[in-house]
């Protein structure tokens, strides 16, 4: 009777063990299941990111080559156009020229028809083949918002902050300028002393002269930003009039990213 009863208890321990173990290895290969679905999941959503990123990369690059086509075809046109350049969300869109002087396209469009409003122009001292340190480019304040008229939106500091970057195609690249500085000016007299003739500084002979001109455009500012450039870093200079004063000038600088 007793060896019965061991052999019961042996019986219904066996069993249970049995009963444990199947629970268990059920619940392993489930979890283990589990876990190969979102290891697979995961490593899908991570495909789909990759491709979709690709995708917007590759997007991107054709919107750039397409800019840098367009500034091709136009000039093929005239060979005087050099870039665009564009302000996002502004009226700032338009082809930028050189001419042999810095009189021509004051009066001139980009077809080389004789117009008031003339052209975005680039300063004839500007060297491509070294190149130089700063592009000085000019346009007209025209009351309708015209050319560069939108230039004096920045003398609020929401605007720069809203628009803290110029865009400059040109034939061989796609680039993107960051405002350092904006400032009120004014064509100075020979007479005037210990003034900032910001329309002289083409390139540096200097690193001191490079870092002078950054000092003097940061101290000028309107209002502090914290974007500054460094000596050899490409230099973008817009300026227009402004009528503050006698001959006064209206100046963004900005550096290339």
């Amino acid at each position: 009777m007793k060896e019965k009863v061991i052999y019961k208890i042996i019986y219904f321990n066996s069993i249970l063990l049995i009963a444990l173990s199947t629970i268990y290895i059920v619940k392993f290969f489930s979890i283990k299941k589990e876990a190969i679905e979102e290891r697979n999941l995961l490593n899908e959503i991570k495909i789909n990111e990759n491709i979709q990123l690709t995708k917007v990369e590759n997007e991107q690059q054709a919107k750039e080559n397409e800019r840098i086509k367009q500034v091709k075809t136009l000039k093929s046109e005239n060979s005087d156009i050099i870039g665009w350049i564009e302000i996002e969300n502004t009226k700032i869109n338009y082809p930028v020229l050189q001419s042999t002087d810095d009189e021509y396209y004051l009066t001139h469009n980009y077809k080389k028809e004789k117009t008031e409003k003339g052209s975005i122009f680039l300063s004839k001292d500007y060297n491509w083949d070294r190149p130089s340190d700063n592009l000085q480019i000019y346009g007209h304040n025209l009351g309708n918002g015209e050319m560069f008229q939108e230039l004096l939106k920045y003398t609020d500091e929401k605007f720069y902050k809203e628009h803290p970057n110029i865009r400059f195609t040109t034939a061989n690249e796609d680039s993107i300028f960051e405002i350092i500085a904006v400032f009120k000016s004014k064509v100075y007299y020979k007479s005037d002393k210990d003034v900032f003739r910001y329309y002289y500084f083409i390139n540096a002979e200097t690193e001191k002269e490079y870092n002078d001109f950054i000092e003097n455009a940061k101290k000028a500012s309107l209002y502090k930003i914290n974007a500054t450039a460094k000596y050899k870093e490409q230099l973008m200079t817009l300026s227009t009039c402004s009528y503050h004063t006698e001959d006064g000038r209206f100046v963004v600088v900005a550096r290339k990213k």
